[in-house]
């Protein structure tokens, strides 16, 4: 038993880091643990367990159509997301709105 009265703050604060990493360890070790039986039980009735889950590996991605396109050069378009082209960026500082870009 640690006599945990006659440690310093500094000791006290190590220990606790410790203690910290130690059960973060065990969850993972766990979680690891319970997804190998998931998985186990799932390949000894002839699935995977994405098959069970409805889970897909990787990121979803959808295509987005475009919404603007550069009136000097209809194959530059943009949807809209994210950061704005040069080309609508000098359009949009030469007075056009983005209603003028629309496709």
């Amino acid at each position: 038993m640690i006599d945990l009265e006659n440690l310093s703050l500094k000791e006290l604060r190590d220990l606790r880091t410790q203690v910290d990493r130690s059960i973060n360890g065990y969850e993972e070790r766990k979680r690891r643990e319970a997804l190998a039986a998931v998985e186990e039980a799932a390949k000894e009735h002839g699935f995977s367990l994405n098959e069970l889950t409805g889970g897909k590996k990787g990121r979803r991605s959808s295509k987005v159509s475009a919404k603007y396109a550069n009136p000097n050069d209809p194959t530059q378009t943009w949807t809209g997301r994210g950061r704005r082209p040069l080309w609508v960026q000098d359009a949009l500082n030469n007075g056009k709105s983005l209603e003028d870009l629309a496709i």
